[in-house]
């Protein structure tokens, strides 16, 4: 409103200025064209009837300075309309200025060639139409003897008829006319000298008239357009400020246009006016003539002044308009520098992390460099605006009070953010200064358990050895005044300001590292002073077993952190120390006077050299996704980073780069802190693997999009960003082999617990160890399994519905049904059909593998959707006559029947085991189902008591147990076959007599159709004292851990198969899971399957729900009717 104000106050500047050059208004005449306020007669208007030349104004002046109009001869007089002559007579008056005709007219009529009765009849219609005042008539009379004479009786006679205002006296010749008016006034008819011309002077008062309408047509613009400019509001932005400055400019332009046009028309008037004076200096110029010219001259000077006094008022109101654009773009500038200063320091305050090693600290002051380079853009243009402000006060520009605030606010921000920038890498070179302390202390620590790990105990044994050793003790401690933590107080006093709860724990464990390493060398000290101090015999060495020499080596500790960075820069690990260690310790244990204190301190030395790489590895992991995720997929979002991005990669980030956030977060926050933790007792590191394995599963995802991000990497690898990052973080590898990391890490840690495990087998820990192995092996073969799950195709349904993947693999197939072509069935039977097979908890599905062209992951097949079996609906045969690696897989009581054949015999035995597995649990499932609804009918039915000793006593909590105990080694690229169960050998147990009629070679089929089991010989028996040998399986219900010399270790839920009867109830049984046979007490069985005469091939033909009684080929179909169609396909 101020600035609306201050326009409304030029405008009227403008105009007390414009009437300021004008003058009072008295100057002027008020006969002025411009300032009539009754619009006049204009000659245009009644060019006509003043081209009749019945009267005109000539420009004479009687003595006296009256106008002199002049009626000349005119016959047809009498024919002219009053309204005509009303008008002419009008605007002839009109013409000269009010005090000229103030004084009077003058009127000469000259009818020297007409009669008296025209005299007459002119004199009194002039004399009644005449609008102005008259000071005299002259008439000059007929010059006819004839007509003079009866002119002068009737004159006489008829005086009262002309009685008038004025005097009327009738001349009868020019020369009287003379004594009257001067001749210099009068025109060259009436005798005089006065030079006029009509037509000239038409057409000078056409133009004067039109260009007086276009001077106050002009004049009117400008005041409508001054008002404009001053009540217009000023915008609030920048580009409406921009667009009404323009759009004043534009109209500011034509307005001077039309200007000049009208100073242009009027000199070329004044000119036309001037033009007869030009032509002859001695030309006389009458009144009219210099009033016409005063004339154009006073508008044309009106036209300059106006000009004058609008460039004036437009130069103030464009100075505002420029001022209130700089003043929009000031403040849109301090917005945007004001939003990213905020930004800025909103990220610096919670950059509070101080690190958690020294090349985390490093890293950490490489990216606040990084990010101090990035915001001194911000923080110049910052300065800039200020000094931009600065220069507008300086120009006196009329928002001071706005602009000055805002450029003290600039400028604190700047000073505020140098500030936390500098307090903030005052704070990482404090960390940087307390890590490197750290770091020599624990590399001090390392080197002094590498030599004591390196020191062979056999050469010890002798005075001379032990006193070479104890020297090297001795030097090493002495390069501990300059490595080690002196005061761990002073530690606290000095690094205060940065030591939050992780840093001091870590201080305080390094700390500790150090004390117990001093106490190792001063107990091996002792030990050598003693051994120096008498003789002792020396020690025969002994060479070391040839293994010894053959394992794998583990990193030496001054290669941890390089460990992990070999594969992406290429240089290999220094392992040398470590092997020698490894061997020498090997020696030392073969040595005849090596100790179990000394072996189990070796052993401890290993497990810390374990731990370490398992440290060092994971924290330069950690640095390693820290710098993908903030060198490249931040920069992504990089708006000065965006020219470099193709357009294929636009809005791809998540696609290229999966879920490694997630990863990164995990690791940082959660698993090293955990690691950390136990790095003073290594054996227990398993306990952080298995208390995170849910966790692990973010792997899982991860791999799964990596075929996508393999792609998207081969389109756009050439990318000069990519390029542009890479150059910035200085790295000797592209993106790609960084993005492998996670796929690296995740199976690289199965090596570090076999290894961590290797010297931890009677520590507290090794379960833990066991466990954690067992778990990340079945992780990694859940992430194999889901790589090839995703790669299925024309499957219709979801496949989560179909529960967990249990298994997948290449097999051979052929088809034998029961309906179809016989040609087809014989053909089908010798062309087998390679398909691989994904094993769900409900479903088998059979796909068709396809390769693809392509590299890397590109090249990895994709699966042919072809079918599905409903796992309700399916059994087994275990065994095919004459292949040891086939099986059967039929479907609907051997309505369509599949011949498997395996790769190897063990995959099929852990196929034909899991598929068992899958099979018990359904049964179990459908024997709870009846007997919950027997349980039901029992409340108003009485039932006949059912045995206790149920086959399926174990429960289905065993089979999950021994489901979840079991884990194949797999990795992400296959199989492991040595893990797998060997088949069970021929020869043993009992000959299957019977068999069924559908398979008469079969060994042993399988089913999960199955209702509750009453024809058992151990339920009738009823007890578990009193059970007899009875051929079949039997799942174990009471675990036996003890191991004898021929005692088999079992646990509950465990599957046996009986091999013999034994004495004193031992049995002796071969486990179906791992084919290890031995002996166990019969009473932890409990019968599977009872002894029947009936095959032991299992079909649903004979079955039917709610049927109590089973044969050893009943399906679950009926028992369980869960519908499953959709798998069909």
């Amino acid at each position: 409103m101020a600035e609306k104000g201050a326009s409304r106050g030029a405008s009227r500047r403008f105009w007390s200025l414009l009437r300021k050059r004008r003058g009072a208004p008295g100057r002027y005449k008020p006969d002025e064209i411009m300032h009539q306020d009754i619009v006049p007669l204009c000659a245009a208007d009644i060019q006509e009837q003043l081209k009749k030349r019945f009267a005109y104004l000539s420009g004479g002046r009687g003595q006296d300075g009256s106008p002199v109009i002049t009626f000349p001869d005119y016959p047809a007089f009498s024919e002219i309309p009053d309204k005509e002559f009303q008008n002419v007579m009008t605007y002839l008056t009109s013409i000269p200025s009010l005090q000229d005709a103030g004084i009077g007219f003058i009127l000469v009529i000259d009818r020297r060639q007409d009669k008296w009765t025209s005299v007459k009849a002119s004199v009194l219609r002039i004399a009644a139409s005449f609008p102005a005042n008259l000071q005299l008539v002259l008439v000059l009379r007929p010059t006819g003897f004839f007509q003079r004479t009866l002119s002068d009786i009737a004159f006489k006679f008829n005086r009262d008829d002309f009685k008038m205002k004025v005097p009327v006296m009738m001349l009868g010749s020019v020369p009287e006319l003379h004594g009257y008016i001067d001749k210099s006034q009068l025109t060259e008819d009436l005798g005089g000298t006065l030079d006029y011309c009509h037509s000239k002077w038409l057409c000078h008062r056409t133009a004067i008239e039109s260009f007086a309408l276009m001077v106050k047509q002009t004049a009117q613009m400008l005041q409508t357009f001054g008002t404009e400019l001053a009540e217009t509001e000023l915008p609030n932005d920048v580009q409406s400020t921009s667009l009404v400055l323009s759009v004043h400019t534009e109209k500011k332009a034509k307005a001077k246009d039309d200007l000049q046009l009208a100073l242009k028309e009027g000199n070329s008037i004044l000119e036309s006016l001037r033009e007869p004076l030009a032509e002859s200096t001695s030309h006389s110029v009458n009144q009219d003539q210099l009033d016409n010219q005063a004339t154009v001259q006073r508008l044309l000077a009106q036209l300059n002044e106006t000009e004058a006094a609008f460039d004036e008022f437009w130069a103030k109101h464009q100075q505002k308009l420029e001022q209130c654009l700089q003043l929009r773009h000031f403040e849109q500038g301090f917005r945007e520098v004001k939003t990213t200063l905020d930004s800025m320091s909103q990220k610096i305050a919670a950059f509070t992390d101080v690190g958690n090693s020294l090349a985390h600290v490093q890293h950490l002051l490489k990216d606040l460099t990084s990010f101090e380079e990035k915001s001194s853009v911000a923080v110049d243009r910052a300065r800039a605006l200020s000094l931009e402000g600065q220069q507008l006060i300086e120009n006196k520009h009329y928002a001071v009070d706005s602009i000055h605030p805002k450029c003290e606010e600039l400028q604190h921000l700047c000073d505020h953010f140098a500030s936390e920038i500098t307090r903030r890498r005052a704070l990482l070179s404090k960390s940087l200064e307390l890590h490197s302390l750290l770091e020599m202390s624990m590399k001090w620590c390392d080197e002094g358990i590498f030599l004591l790990a390196s020191q062979p105990v056999d050469k010890c044994q002798s005075q001379d050895g032990a006193e070479a050793a104890l020297q090297e003790i001795e030097k090493f401690l002495e390069t501990g005044a300059e490595n080690k933590i002196q005061e761990l107080n002073k530690i606290y006093k000095e690094y205060e300001c940065i030591l939050n709860q992780d840093l001091l724990e870590h201080v305080q464990k390094v700390f500790q590292k150090q004390e117990s390493t001093e106490e190792m060398f001063h107990r091996r000290q002792a030990s050598l002073k003693k051994l120096a101090a008498k003789q002792t015999r020396p020690v025969q060495p002994v060479a070391p077993r040839p293994e010894a020499l053959t394992k794998s080596p583990s990193p030496s500790p001054g290669s941890w952190r390089s460990s992990e960075n070999s594969s992406s820069e290429g240089s290999v690990p220094r392992r040398g120390p470590y092997r020698r260690a490894k061997s020498e310790m090997s020696e030392t244990r073969q040595g005849r006077s090596s100790s179990t204190g000394d072996e189990e301190e070796n052993l401890a030395i290993l497990r810390r050299h374990v731990m370490n790489e398992l440290l060092d590895t994971e924290r330069a992991y950690v640095e390693e996704l820290l710098c993908v995720l903030e060198g490249y997929a931040a920069e992504m979002d990089n708006p000065l980073m965006a020219h470099l991005i193709s357009t294929g990669l636009q809005n791809k980030k998540s696609i290229l780069f999966g879920n490694m956030e997630e990863i990164y977060h995990f690791h940082n926050r959660i698993f090293l802190r955990e690691l950390e933790s136990c790095i003073d007792c290594p054996e227990l590191v398993g306990r952080c693997f298995l208390e995170r394995m849910e966790e692990f599963q973010i792997y899982e995802k991860y791999c799964q999009n990596k075929p996508r991000s393999e792609s998207l990497w081969r389109q756009c690898s050439d990318c000069p960003f990519f390029q542009e990052c890479q150059k910035k973080l200085d790295h000797k590898l592209s993106l790609d082999s960084y993005l492998l990391k996670p796929v690296q890490r995740i199976t690289k840690y199965q090596l570090l617990l076999k290894e961590m495990l290797k010297y931890s087998k009677n520590c507290e820990g090794a379960e833990d160890l066991q466990e954690a192995l067992s778990s990340i092996l079945g992780i990694l073969k859940a992430v194999n399994d889901s790589m090839h799950l995703i790669a299925i195709t024309g499957y219709d349904g979801n496949l989560s519905d179909l529960g967990k993947l249990l298994m997948q693999g290449s097999f051979s197939v052929w088809t034998d049904h029961k309906k179809g072509h016989t040609k087809v069935k014989e053909l089908a039977r010798f062309k087998p059909m390679q398909r691989h097979l994904f094993l769900h908890e409900k479903a088998v599905l059979f796909c068709k593998k396809r390769e693809e062209n392509g590299e890397g992951y590109e090249k990895a097949p994709s699966y042919s959707y072809k079918q599905s079996l409903n796992m309700t609906a399916v059994g087994i045969t275990e065994n095919v006559k004459g292949d040891a690696k086939k099986f059967e897989i039929w479907y609907n009581a051997r309505e369509e029947v599949y011949i498997i054949q395996a790769p190897t015999p063990e995959i099929k035995a852990a196929w034909v085991n899991e598929i068992r597995k899958v099979l018990t649990s359904q049964l179990q499932a459908c024997r709870e189902a009846s007997q919950h609804r027997a349980l039901e009918q029992s409340h108003s039915l009485p039932l006949p008591a059912q045995s206790s000793t149920s086959p399926t006593k174990g429960s289905t909590r065993n089979v999950k147990k021994l489901e979840d105990r079991k884990t194949d080694p797999l990795s992400l690229e296959g199989y492991v076959s040595s893990s797998l169960p060997k088949p069970p050998e021929k020869g043993k147990g009992w000959s299957k007599t019977s068999h069924s009629l559908e398979a008469p070679e079969e060994d042993g089929g399988w089913s999960s159709a199955e209702e509750l089991i009453n024809s058992s010989d151990a339920e009738e028996d009823g007890g578990v004292g009193s059970k007899k040998l009875a051929p079949g399986k039997y799942t174990v219900v009471m675990g036996d851990e003890k191991e004898g010399p021929d005692t088999l270790a079992m646990r509950s839920g465990d599957m046996v198969e009986v091999v013999e009867e034994g004495a004193e109830g031992l049995w002796y049984v071969r486990d179906l899971t791992s084919s290890k046979e031995g002996w166990v007490p019969a009473s932890s069985l409990s019968t599977l399957l009872g002894k029947s005469s009936s095959a032991q091939c299992l079909s649903s033909s004979d079955s039917s729900p709610g049927s109590a009684v089973l044969s050893n080929s009943s399906s679950c179909s009926e028992g369980c009717p869960t519908p499953f169609s959709e798998l069909q396909g």
